[in-house]
C-alpha cells in the first residue's frame, strides 16, 4: 500500500513512523529514569545529573547533526540515531547493580546524540518534501510533525509509569529496544538514500548560522525551552510524588495527559495562529504569544509562592501553561524551517536546535539544584524571567518571512 502513495507521501509518511517510534520510547525512557532513581533514594540533583550528558551531547549533536545531513543524508543520520537508541536501552537493560551514576550518564548521552539526530532528519526532511512557495502547506505540515511527536511523547510518559509497574526497568528497556529494532529495519529498507543532501557538500567551519533571523530565533529558543524545563522536567514530577503524595503511574500519567494535550494544540496551532484566515505567521505573532506565556508563568510562580489551592493552581496553571507554550513551540518550528536555507536545510535547523538543547541543558540542571534548594515556587520565577527574555529577544524577528 506505501509503495502506491506519491513519493514525497511516502516519505513524509516514513519520516514521520519512524519520529513517532522513537519518540515514543523516548519519552518512555524519561520517566522511566526519573521515576525509578527516585524510588532507588536519588535526590532530584542526582537524578538531574543522570540527564546532564544527555541534554550536552543534544547541544553537540545539534550543531555537528546539521553538517553531517547536509553531507551523507538525512536518511543515514535518521537511522544512525536508531541505532543508538537500540544501544542506549541495551546499555540500560543490565542487573541493578551495574547501574551506577556513570553508566546511566553515558546510556543516556547515547540516548542524548540518538534523539537529536532523529529529530534533526525529521524536521529538515519535511522542507525537502514541501516547495518553497507553498509556505502554508509547509507551517501545517510542521505543526502536524511537532504536535504527534509531543502527544506521543506524552503517550510515551505514561507508558514509562506503566511498564515500571508492570513489568519493572529492565524489562521496559528489552522491550522498547525490540520494537525500535523493526522500526529500524523498516527505515534502511524505505528511506530514499539522498534525502537532504546538500548539492555542494558544507565545510565543516559552516555549522554556524550565518543568517540573522536563524541566529535570534535561536536565542529566543533557547530560554522558551530552558523556561519549561526549569520546573517540568525534574521539579515538577518530584513535587507531584512527594508533596502531592501521587504514586508513580499517577505521575507518569498525568504529565501524559499533559504532553499528549499540549501536542494536541501544536497540531491545531495554524488554526489558532489564523492560517484559516490566509494569515502566515511572522516575528510579531513569536513576540505576542511569548508575552502571553511569560504573564501566565508569573502568576503560576505568584500563586504557588503564596501557597494559594496549591493542586488547582499547579494543575489548572500548567494546563493553562501548555497551551500557550505549544503555540510558541509551534510558531517556532514553523519560522526555522522557513528561514532555513532551501539546500543544505540540515545545517540552520541543526544550529537552531543545538540552541533547543542548550535551552534544555540549562533548565534540566537548574530544575534539579534549584528545586532541591530552593523548591517549585523558585523554579517558575526562574521560567518566568527566561520567557521575559524570549519576549525581548524576539522583538528582533522579522516581521515577515524573508525569501
Amino acid at each position: 500500500m506505501i509503495a502506491n502513495l506519491a513519493p514525497s507521501v511516502r516519505q513524509y509518511a516514513l519520516v514521520t513512523f519512524n519520529y513517532w517510534n522513537f519518540t515514543l520510547t523516548d519519552g518512555a525512557l524519561r520517566m522511566l529514569v526519573v521515576l525509578y532513581f527516585h524510588s532507588l533514594g536519588y535526590s532530584s540533583l542526582a537524578i538531574a545529573s543522570l540527564f546532564l550528558f544527555y541534554e550536552f551531547f543534544g547541544v553537540v549533536t545539534n550543531l555537528i547533526g546539521g553538517w553531517l545531513g547536509a553531507r551523507l543524508g538525512l536518511n543515514r543520520t535518521m537511522n544512525i540515531g536508531l541505532a543508538m537508541q537500540i544501544s542506549a536501552l541495551l546499555m540500560l537493560a543490565v542487573p541493578n547493580s551495574w547501574l551506577t551514576i556513570p553508566w546511566v550518564m553515558a546510556a543516556q548521552a547515547m540516548s542524548g546524540i540518538a534523539k537529536d539526530l532523529n529529530k534533526m532528519s525529521a524536521k529538515s526532511a519535511i522542507k525537502t518534501l514541501v516547495p518553497d512557495e507553498q509556505q502554508g502547506a509547509l507551517y501545517k505540515w510542521v505543526a502536524i510533525l511537532t504536535g504527534s511527536k509531543n502527544a506521543l511523547k506524552g503517550a510515551g510518559f505514561f507508558l514509562g509509569g506503566l511498564l515500571l509497574s508492570w513489568v519493572g526497568f529492565q524489562h521496559s528497556m528489552l522491550l522498547m529496544a525490540s520494537v525500535l529494532a523493526l522500526v529500524f529495519v523498516f527505515s534502511l529498507i524505505w528511506l530514499e538514500a539522498d534525502m537532504g543532501k546538500a548539492k555542494n557538500k558544507p565545510k565543516f567551519r559552516q555549522i554556524f548560522s550565518k543568517s540573522e533571523p536563524v541566529n535570534i530565533l535561536a536565542a529566543a529558543r533557547m530560554f522558551l525551552f530552558g523556561a519549561r524545563d526549569v520546573w517540568f522536567v525534574i521539579a515538577l514530577p518530584l513535587y507531584l510524588g512527594t508533596v502531592f503524595g501521587w504514586d508513580h503511574l499517577a505521575v507518569g500519567g498525568f504529565l501524559a495527559s499533559w504532553v499528549i494535550a499540549y501536542g494536541f494544540v501544536q497540531g491545531i496551532a495554524p488554526r489558532i495562529t489564523g492560517k484559516a484566515q490566509g494569515r502566515v505567521p511572522d516575528g510579531r505573532a513569536a513576540l505576542w504569544w511569548a508575552g502571553l506565556l511569560a504573564v501566565i508563568t508569573g502568576l503560576i510562580a505568584y500563586g504557588v509562592q503564596i501557597g494559594w489551592q496549591p493542586q488547582f493552581v499547579i494543575i489548572v496553571g500548567l494546563l493553562i501553561f501548555g497551551a500557550v507554550f505549544a503555540v510558541n513551540s509551534s510558531l517556532h518550528s514553523y519560522l526555522i524551517v522557513s528561514y532555513a536555507k532551501g539546500d543544505g536545510v540540515s545545517l540552520d535547523v541543526g544550529f537552531y536546535y543545538m540552541a533547543n538543547a542548550m535551552g534544555r541543558l540549562i533548565g534540566t540542571i537548574l530544575s534539579g539544584y534549584v528545586y532541591q534548594k530552593a523548591g517549585l515556587d523558585t523554579c517558575l520565577w526562574i521560567a518566568f524571567a527566561f520567557l521575559v527574555l524570549t519576549t525581548m529577544i524576539s522583538l528582533r524577528l522579522p516581521r515577515r518571512v524573508n525569501r
